[in-house]
């Protein structure tokens, strides 16, 4: 009979996570400090279609705060988009970005497509206002308030 452990050892690459130990060790751990829920002047680090922990269709973008007491932290909007309200909640987000860019969803690929070439006008051109607030049942809001450009 085996254990559960022999299972682990079988399916998880064990030799990685002692290099990811190992590295972690002469690294650090990378801890931060969590950023409240308020309002923050940010710039956008990453904005990208990825596959969520189940595999999901998701909306990554990672919001670095430029200023106060949580400079350089990371804000992370992370929202899945298998049915039309979360798309849509995308959509209001990416259009509030002051691009005059066509944000529509058509297919998966090209919605990713439509996030990297965003980004790519966003980077070092644009930084923003963000209301990061708490809503219903404990989920995180972002709302851009303002958009500034940069110099």
């Amino acid at each position: 009979m085996t254990n559960i452990w022999d299972k682990f050892d079988k399916e998880i690459d064990t030799e990685g996570l002692q290099q990811d130990v190992k590295e972690a060790a002469e690294n650090g751990t990378g801890s931060f400090k969590e950023v409240p829920h308020g309002s923050y002047e940010v710039e956008i680090n990453k904005m990208e279609l990825i596959a969520s922990k189940k595999g999901d269709p998701m909306v990554s973008i990672w919001f670095k705060v430029l200023g106060g007491d949580f400079k350089g932290s990371l804000i992370f909007f992370n929202q899945v988009i298998t049915q039309g309200f979360q798309i849509h909640i995308v959509n209001e987000l990416l259009r509030s970005m002051g691009t005059d860019m066509e944000i529509k969803f058509t297919t998966y690929k090209e919605y990713g497509e439509l996030l990297l070439d965003l980004m790519e006008e966003i980077d070092g051109n644009l930084e923003f206002a963000l209301d990061y607030t708490e809503g219903k049942k404990g989920f995180s809001n972002y709302k851009i308030t303002d958009v500034f450009e940069t110099e």
